[in-house]
């Protein structure tokens, strides 16, 4: 059984990573969405009420499951019996930061890095772009997940 662990914080869980999640399901069995928290990140939104949202998007998915951690991602993922970390990439910067952390989790762990493009349309979302509007009172529900 081929089981991944997509980290991240996920402040909030976006259009994008909805979207790298469903395309991950086709090459993996399981996928355990990991909500860590980001020491260098101030969050916006409550872990639980993260967690609550991430598991509403997918309650009709079994394949998903939605945990929290606070330790190394690549402890988590050994935590969890996850052969591979699945990641999503926006842009070069964000190739080449994930390109380095897959390189220490390797060394580390022996844990594969699997990283997959985003779509175009969903490029320019991010979660600190969500945070922003959120924060001035814009409405960010067209950049959040349907939920099933």
């Amino acid at each position: 059984m081929k089981k991944a662990i997509f980290p991240g914080s996920f402040d909030p869980f976006t259009i994008g990573h909805h979207d790298i999640v469903l395309r991950g399901l086709q090459l993996f069995d399981e996928i355990i969405i990991g909500v860590g928290h980001n020491i260098n990140k101030r969050e916006s939104f409550p872990l639980e009420e993260r967690l609550l949202a991430i598991k509403d998007v997918f309650k009709s998915e079994p394949r998903v499951k939605v945990l929290a951690y606070d330790n190394l991602t690549v402890d988590f993922a050994t935590e969890q019996q996850a052969q591979f970390i699945l990641r999503g990439v926006r842009s070069i910067q964000d190739f080449e930061y994930e390109r380095n952390i897959a390189e220490a989790n390797k060394l580390l762990s022996g844990i594969e890095t699997v990283l997959l493009y985003t779509r175009p349309e969903y490029a320019h979302i991010s979660s600190t772009l969500l945070r922003d509007l959120h924060s001035h009172n814009k409405d960010i529900t067209s950049y959040l997940p349907p939920k099933q």
